[in-house]
């Protein structure tokens, strides 16, 4: 069965293969329309086909959240800035003004993969059984629940309190009776789908055979590995935006230690962007950012989820993001103005890095002014992710705008260096910023733990002893090993402001005047905190992660002005009172923050 599903996906469009199917959907936001039922309501889903054919239904309503998922996480954000040519729904959503009708507030969307999800769970047969006597459909069951579990997220996220739902609704009158139950919050349903999702880490057919199935290749070389939401990492989400820091901590070192397998790594791997010498006049760039639409799955891929789009514009789903971010789209061959560009607030905080080079055995620093016309000063990501050049289009001259990151066809949700830095972040608001520092600054194994984390809290040495990083296999940069190709972990700062362990302008926040322990580690906490917010923007910009990161930070601290402040300062501090005027609801009221839809969902 494999095999052949495997030459469906080569030979087949894997959109054309999927679009005819007619699924569950929802309106008014759980509109039913009975005759879109693929299976009747009595049926189970007792064959193969059956559940590959469902499964793969349930990925293309995906599709349709992709572009929304990135957008509304980066325009919201202080990041990026829009244009002159920014359509006017998009220039709403940066603006925070967005009304019913905007194409990016549509809860039916998500209501939709939910209401196949749960479909799909009510009527698949978990108790049918191969000649080996295995369960068939385990593995296509844990896939959907992820699923679900990732969309009810993403919907719990951006409206704040939905009607959380776990049965199908086949019926106007199951639509009109569940609109207004079971309304929760954003830590009520990651709780519950904690609980739905636990058992399955747990399963040792699952243990055993993994936790989805292997659909083959799509398009030329896109593995189906890359389109599921692996249950660990997603319970670390959901551990973190619900505040179970400890947790989400757990969850995230468990994903890391069995991404690969029994006694494997998932290191972060040393990719960076670089001045070659003190000289600061050439660059070398080492990134596993994927630039092609290839996608071949590897163990140590940066890449761990996305959502695939179609590689032309009138075959099935289209993502837009790379028209968003690009002038000039290789795939359409077509002239497009930018409709989101890097912000001022991202440069400035770009060039106030301090870049450290060790050369000669002298620590050195770059220049604040270095190259700073092309973005060279200060942390070298942006330069490395963006670029401006014109073309001539029809006969004149026009100002063209690339950035990398969205050359793919496809919309990455989750990657490697995500992992990591919200683990720091799970860490830091435990109570252990020690910990998320060496994870920012020089990478973690065993040895940087024994010495630089649990000397500082003996008291949960037992918990701390937990995050089993093998010295022999979490190898950390150092200056004796530089050079030696023997590394495979590095702080995350390093990635783009050169070597970040020697670099006396990036220490823990410390204050030893202060004898109370727990206030100095608050202390602390509060200082890693915003090193961790300034991580992310630099590591994560025009990826759909800004906002998102920034509500939950700003209500952990219960701060808002957390995040009004950055968004306030998106295009410098100098117009903030532009930005204060333009976004007419105000970002001190976490209310406004979330998204508002026909009187039902949101604050």
């Amino acid at each position: 069965m494999k095999r052949n599903i495997s030459l469906i996906f080569k030979f087949l469009n894997f959109y054309i293969l999927t679009a005819a199917m007619l699924l569950v959907s929802c309106s008014d936001f759980f509109e039913q329309e009975s005759d879109h039922v693929m299976f009747s309501e009595d049926a189970y889903l007792d064959s193969a086909t059956d559940s590959i054919y469902y499964v793969t239904g349930i990925m293309k309503k995906l599709q349709v959240l992709a572009d929304r998922t990135i957008l509304l996480g980066e325009a919201r954000g202080d990041l990026v800035d829009i244009t002159e040519a920014t359509p006017k729904d998009l220039r709403d959503v940066a603006f925070f003004d967005i009304n019913d009708d905007n194409m990016y507030n549509n809860p039916r969307d998500y209501y939709a993969v939910i209401n196949n999800c749960n479909y799909f769970l009510a009527h698949v047969d978990t108790l049918l059984r191969n000649s080996r006597n295995d369960t068939i459909f385990k593995r296509e069951t844990a896939a959907v629940k992820a699923f679900r579990a990732w969309t009810y997220l993403q919907l719990a996220i951006n409206y704040g309190r939905v009607p959380y739902v776990t049965e199908p609704i086949l019926t106007k009158e199951d639509a009109e009776r569940l609109e207004t139950q079971n309304i929760m919050g954003i830590k009520e349903i990651c709780n519950e789908l904690i609980r739905d999702l636990t058992p399955l880490t747990a399963d040792r057919y699952l243990q055993l055979n993994g936790e989805h199935s292997f659909y083959g290749d799509i398009g030329y070389r896109t593995s189906s590995m890359f389109f599921y939401f692996p249950v660990k990492l997603l319970l670390g989400e959901l551990n973190l935006w619900a505040g179970n820091y400890k947790q989400a901590a757990e969850w995230y070192y468990r994903y890391i230690s069995s991404r690969n397998g029994d006694n494997s790594t998932y290191p972060t791997g040393m990719d960076n962007v670089s001045w070659m010498s003190s000289s600061w006049n050439g660059i070398s760039m080492q990134t596993s950012w994927p630039m092609s639409n290839d996608l071949v799955y590897s163990q140590n891929h940066e890449i761990i989820t996305v959502i695939p789009g179609d590689s032309i514009p009138r075959n099935g789903t289209y993502l837009q993001l790379r028209n968003i971010f690009n002038s000039f789209d290789p795939v359409t061959n077509e002239y497009h103005e930018v409709s989101l560009v890097p912000s001022q607030g991202l440069i400035d905080l770009s060039a106030a890095q301090v870049y450290c080079l060790y050369e000669n055995r002298d620590t050195l620093y770059a220049p604040a002014n270095v190259g700073f016309e092309d973005y060279m000063s200060g942390d070298l990501r942006l330069y490395s992710t963006f670029q401006t050049s014109h073309t001539i289009h029809n006969d004149q001259r026009a100002e063209t705008q690339t950035i990398s990151k969205h050359r793919t066809r496809n919309a990455i949700i989750w990657r490697r260096q995500m992992i990591w830095l919200h683990l720091a972040e799970a860490l830091n608001h435990a109570g252990y910023p020690r910990f998320a520092y060496q994870i920012l600054s020089s990478g973690i194994n065993n040895k940087v733990i024994q010495d630089e984390v649990i000397p500082y809290y003996r008291a949960d040495s037992v918990w701390l002893s937990k995050f089993d990083f093998p010295n022999t296999r979490y190898v950390v940069d150092s200056l004796t090993n530089r050079g030696s190709g023997r590394a495979n972990m590095q702080g995350m700062h390093s990635r783009g402001s050169g070597v970040s362990y020697i670099n006396q302008y990036y220490q823990l926040p410390d204050d030893t005047l202060i004898t109370d322990s727990l206030a100095r580690i608050a202390y602390q906490q509060n200082g890693v905190d915003k090193m961790i917010a300034d991580e992310g923007a630099l590591e994560f910009a025009f990826e759909g992660q800004r906002y998102y990161d920034l509500v939950r930070m700003a209500l952990y601290r219960n701060e808002p002005s957390f995040l009004a402040d950055r968004i306030y300062n998106r295009r410098g501090e100098a117009k903030r009172p532009e930005m204060e005027s333009l976004i007419t609801k105000p970002l001190t009221d976490p209310n406004n923050w979330f998204l508002r839809w026909n009187g039902k969902l949101g604050f």
